[in-house]
């Protein structure tokens, strides 16, 4: 057959063919006789409109070329913001422990801030009158040995901040010190049968912190020296023979700890994938993270229209991030109905959870703003562990604005066990208010706070660009042009704040 025969056939199947479909798409002249009478609820009409969209085209429930790429777009969209937002207790962690490795922290090393945090250092929710300690703890390699000194408090969280264990006063040695034990989950090495609290882990990278309290009594450099002269971290293998321990001062010293806002996100995240076991998180929450292209073993490298379209889902993620964390819209996250304070444990479940449901927003609320999971935070046994409560609003619900002066009253007597704090942190990165105060806040061990003068047991503390006149010991600055917002801490606190018979006053403008 020559090659005009072969061209001419195909014509004549061409025509053919478009005979054919052209008679069986023209709709039926009767129905057919095995009818199934569908609902209109269940069919797909020829164009339906969105507000997001616009219009969305189908032929007999077959959507068009235009109307798959919408919806594929929207897709990945939808699954990047997700999967940012659902991201990011192991971006947050990945982001600490990377700049602790930056500041010259390897695992076994601890971090002392030996003068206290100040605003240099990019911390969530970090509090400058307590000492912190931290250190990663990794068991990749094998179990980790921590040895606790007497008097601290802190957790473990895993590489996606969730809660592996509390030491010291709120942990298994109840504040008396001891050996702690941590081991991988699929270990199957023997245990030892020496005394040690043994927890296990999902993952190899852990979080470790903990805060040594600076007592009246004592100074900074006594409570740094107290720590020193007992806590250990190194493997179980060098039990026999632990090194010695390296410190390293983490004070005055410039690292940002915070996880990104924008692309890089996606590279922390993948990041975390990459190094940690394959089945160290939920299943759903990796096929989500590999939807977008986030996959163990493979490398992540999106396309230049993935990546717009991951770029666009982190800035939608990290406004709607700032929605819930400072505007809530659920009025049953605040701490009382005629009150501005929000805790940071919205439900106050550490694991984030109401009657079997996962709270998404109440996780990611607290992700976003503090670090840090351990029960004794979200539900502590009244004069035990810590509460926190904040808000980045005034009285009358306006943003507080660095430039005008506030003032709050905690009402007498103040129920703590411990002591109370103040904090300001910046609107824009979530750390340390950036101020000519080294502190950032005040607290009731402070000897130049005063009570009120009515002699009940109240303190006013003054918040503003300059200090008011009589009330210098009770101010924190403020920055104009700078948004920020207040944390309250109660350590230890009693029945009174669980059965909400007292509550803190709101920020109040002072005109």
């Amino acid at each position: 057959m020559t090659r005009q025969q072969i061209t001419f056939v195909f014509l004549i199947l061409a025509m053919t063919t478009s005979e054919v479909f052209a008679q069986t798409s023209k709709p039926l002249s009767k129905p057919p006789t095995y009818a199934a009478n569908p609902p209109e609820s269940i069919l797909t009409p020829d164009t339906v409109h969105t507000e997001l969209l616009g219009d969305l085209k189908f032929s007999d429930g077959m959507p068009s070329e235009a109307t798959v790429e919408k919806v594929y777009n929207f897709l990945d969209l939808s699954r990047g913001m997700e999967a940012f937002l659902n991201g990011i207790p192991a971006a947050s962690v990945y982001a600490v422990l990377e700049s602790f490795k930056a500041a010259g922290l390897k695992p076994g090393h601890v971090g002392i801030f030996e003068n206290l945090v100040d605003a240099r250092s990019l911390l969530l929710t970090a509090n400058s009158t307590t000492m912190y300690c931290v250190a990663e703890v990794n068991v990749k390699d094998g179990p980790v040995v921590v040895e606790v000194p007497e008097g601290v408090l802190g957790p473990l969280d895993d590489a996606f901040f969730r809660f592996v264990t509390d030491i010291g006063n709120t942990g298994p040695d109840q504040g008396q010190g001891g050996k702690y034990l941590f081991v991988h989950r699929d270990y199957e090495g023997a245990i030892p049968k020496e005394a040690y609290y043994v927890a296990k882990t999902p993952t190899y990278r852990n979080l470790f912190f903990f805060r040594a309290f600076v007592k009246k009594d004592t100074t900074l450099e006594q409570t740094a020296q107290a720590v020193k002269s007992k806590f250990r971290i190194y493997p179980l293998a060098q039990a026999a023979e632990p090194p010695e321990q390296k410190f390293v001062n983490l004070s005055g010293r410039q690292f940002n700890t915070v996880h990104s806002n924008d692309f890089n996100f996606f590279e922390e995240l993948n990041a975390v994938i990459q190094y940690e076991p394959a089945d160290a998180f939920d299943p759903e929450l990796v096929g989500q993270f590999a939807a977008i292209g986030i996959k163990k073993g493979q490398l992540f490298k999106p396309d230049e229209r993935m990546k717009k379209i991951l770029t666009e889902a982190v800035a939608i993620g990290n406004a709607t991030a700032r929605a819930i964390t400072f505007v809530p819209r659920k009025q049953s996250v605040y701490c009382y109905p005629d009150r501005k304070w929000t805790p940071i444990y919205a439900g106050m479940s550490y694991e984030f959870m109401n009657k079997g449901e996962r709270v998404l927003d109440d996780r990611i609320l607290f992700h976003y703003y503090a670090t840090g999971i351990t029960p004794s935070m979200a539900a502590p046994s009244p004069g035990t562990g810590s509460i926190y409560a904040f808000t980045a609003r005034d009285a009358k619900g306006d943003y507080l604005d660095g430039g005008k002066t506030y003032k709050v009253t905690l009402p007498g007597p103040i129920p703590v066990n411990n002591f109370w704090s103040f904090m300001v942190y910046s609107g824009q990165h979530r750390s340390m208010l950036e101020t000519d105060q080294q502190l950032a806040g005040l607290d009731s061990n402070n000897p130049k706070v005063e009570p009120n003068a009515t002699r009940d047991g109240s303190y006013t503390i003054w918040f503003g660009p300059e200090a008011p006149q009589g009330h210098e010991g009770n101010w924190i600055q403020t920055i104009p042009g700078k948004s920020y917002n207040v944390m309250l801490r109660l350590y230890g606190p009693l029945q009174e704040w669980f059965d909400k018979t007292w509550k803190p006053g709101d920020v109040e403008l002072v005109k």
